[in-house]
């Protein structure tokens, strides 16, 4: 079966009608000169088949034909990369447009399009930590686990940034001891830093221990901003006083300085993924593994040769164009 490595035929159709152009306009020059001469051209419609032909030959190239698929070995640096999402109420806050949770969710789709021979993780948290898509190298699997993202996935109640970093802790130390070199893993923190868990230093000592890596993404503004609720209104206390849900950026620095990760923020003003992806690029694997991929087999030296060979000849023929 025919496919197509760069498939941009919108390109090649402008390509070829530029192309047609200059022919013709060729071809009238030619005739041009030929009849002021009182004489006849030589050789014109075999050099228009010829540069006809080659410029078709050099577009296939460009184009990339391929037939068939073939499997190559592909070596990664055997990185892991945990993505923990807050899904807690406060995630509804819109001080950061459209809410805190959706702007997330749009910012890590792209993350993860940027890691194709990674391993993604999701985990999701809230008052309690899920895991929503174990280790995989289907970004399309990852992607839909995040589209699929809502305050409503877990039950209501104070959030813990514990329960999540215990949670791929338990899944690091077992991958450590069977694979006997440990896998470079990265832990990337997506919360407005409101924590009412238990004390973060045993888990953390621990993490660090691993060589694991905690980069946080404080979303949210100082000022906050109310909780809406599904069913109208906004989330009120015990005393019936409106919540203002902020940023708290002190439990999330915490996390990446004390395993030598990072901080940024997301907000309507700052876009931290950018310094967060450059970061996460130039974190070495500890461990390299051979994967095999079908990959297809591009055939761009075949057009390409037959190209240059119609060219050769052009250039051959190209000796005497017009006999005075």
């Amino acid at each position: 079966m025919l496919t197509w490595a760069y498939p941009d035929f919108v390109a090649v159709g402008l390509a070829v009608m530029l192309a047609l152009l200059l022919l013709l306009g060729l071809w009238q020059r030619t005739g041009r000169l030929a009849n002021a001469l009182n004489t006849r051209p030589r050789r014109r419609g075999w050099k228009l088949a010829l540069r006809v032909l080659a410029g078709a030959a050099l577009l296939g190239a460009a184009l990339g034909p391929a037939i068939g698929v073939s499997q190559r070995p592909v070596r990664t640096a055997g990185k892991d990369v945990w993505l923990l999402v807050d899904v807690s109420r406060s995630m509804d806050a819109p001080d950061v447009a459209p809410t805190r949770l959706l702007r997330a969710q749009a910012e890590l789709q792209q993350l993860v399009a940027q890691f194709p021979a990674d391993r993604l993780g999701l985990v999701v948290f809230g008052t309690e930590a899920v895991v929503q898509c174990p280790l995989t190298y289907d970004q399309e699997a990852v992607q839909v686990f995040i589209s699929t993202l809502r305050t409503s996935l877990l039950p209501a109640g104070p959030t813990t940034l514990r329960a999540p970093l215990e949670l791929v802790l338990s899944r690091l130390v077992p991958a450590r001891s069977a694979a006997g070199t440990p896998r470079a893993t990265a832990l990337v923190v997506v919360s407005d830093g409101e924590d009412f868990g238990e004390n973060l230093e045993p888990v953390l000592r621990t993490l660090a221990r691993t060589g694991a890596r905690i980069y946080t993404v404080g979303v949210g503004t100082a000022e906050g901003a109310t909780i809406p609720k599904p069913g109208g209104g906004f989330v009120k206390d015990g005393r019936g006083q409106l919540v203002q849900t902020r940023l708290q950026e002190a439990p999330l620095l915490q996390l990446s300085a004390q395993t030598v990760g990072q901080y940024v923020e997301l907000n309507n003003k700052q876009n931290g993924f950018g310094t967060l992806l450059r970061s996460l690029r130039t974190m070495q694997g500890a461990a390299e593994q051979v994967r095999t991929v079908a990959v297809a087999d591009n055939r761009y030296r075949y057009p390409l040769a037959a190209a240059l060979l119609l060219l050769a000849l052009d250039i051959a023929l190209t000796i005497t164009i017009i006999r005075p």
